[in-house]
C-alpha cells in the first residue's frame, strides 16, 4: 500500500511533466509554422521590423529584412514602405529606420513611398509607431517582414495594435548556425507565453 501511495504523486508528476513537454513542443511548432507561412497579398503598407544597424550600415539581418520589403514592394503588393526602428544607443548618428530608408532609395524606391518612425526600441513599439502612422493616413492593411521565428510574436503584436497584418518572413535567416536559431526559437517561446500573461493580467506588453 505504501508504495502506490508513493507511486501515485510520481506518476502524476510524470504525466505532468510529459504535458509540459508536449505543450512547449506545440507552442515551438507554431512559432515555425507561422514564420514559414507567406501570406504576402495585396496591402496598403509594408512594415519592416527593425534590427541592428552599424551607423549608417544595416546589420546582415535588418539588410535581409530591407531587402524583402523593397521585393513586396517592387512586386506592387503595397504603395507604401514603413520602416521602423529608433536610435541604437546614444552615440548613434542615425535611426535605423533612417538606415533602412536611405538603403531602399539606392534600391529604386522612391522618396514619397517610404515612412519612417525614429523612436521605437522594441518590436511593441515597432509596432505601435507604425501603427500611429497608418491611423494618420486611414491605412488599414499591412505586410509585416522580420525573420521567420520572429514572426508570430510580430503578428500577434501587430494585430493588437489594430493592424489587419499579415506575415512574410525573409525567405533567408542570418541566424544560420543550429544553436543561433535554437536560442532564437527558446526566447520567443518565453515571449509567447509572457505576452499571453500579460493579456490575462491586464499588464502592458513589453519588447
Amino acid at each position: 500500500m505504501s508504495r502506490r501511495r508513493r507511486a501515485g504523486p510520481l506518476r502524476w508528476s510524470l504525466r505532468l511533466v510529459v504535458l509540459l513537454a508536449l505543450w512547449f513542443a506545440g507552442v515551438a511548432t507554431y512559432i515555425i509554422w507561422a514564420g514559414e507561412r507567406d501570406q504576402a497579398a495585396p496591402a496598403d503598407a509594408i512594415i519592416v521590423l527593425g534590427a541592428a544597424a552599424y551607423d549608417a550600415r544595416p546589420s546582415p539581418v535588418f539588410e535581409q529584412r530591407i531587402l524583402h520589403g523593397v521585393h513586396l514592394y517592387q512586386r506592387g503588393l503595397a504603395g507604401t514602405l514603413i520602416f521602423t526602428g529608433g536610435y541604437g544607443g546614444s552615440g548613434a548618428r542615425f535611426a535605423e529606420s533612417q538606415v533602412a530608408r536611405r538603403y531602399a532609395l539606392r534600391q529604386g524606391v522612391p522618396e514619397d513611398a517610404i515612412l519612417i518612425e525614429t523612436v521605437s526600441r522594441t518590436t511593441q513599439q515597432n509596432l505601435a509607431e507604425a501603427a500611429a502612422l497608418m491611423r494618420e493616413r486611414e491605412l488599414t492593411r499591412a505586410i509585416l517582414v522580420s525573420d521567420p521565428l520572429h514572426m508570430a510574436r510580430a503578428l500577434r503584436l501587430a494585430r493588437g495594435q489594430g493592424i489587419q497584418a499579415l506575415g512574410s518572413a525573409t525567405p533567408t535567416s542570418r541566424f544560420r548556425s543550429l544553436e543561433a536559431r535554437w536560442q532564437f526559437l527558446l526566447r520567443e517561446v518565453y515571449f509567447f507565453h509572457r505576452d499571453r500573461w500579460a493579456t490575462l493580467t491586464g499588464a502592458p506588453a513589453q519588447g
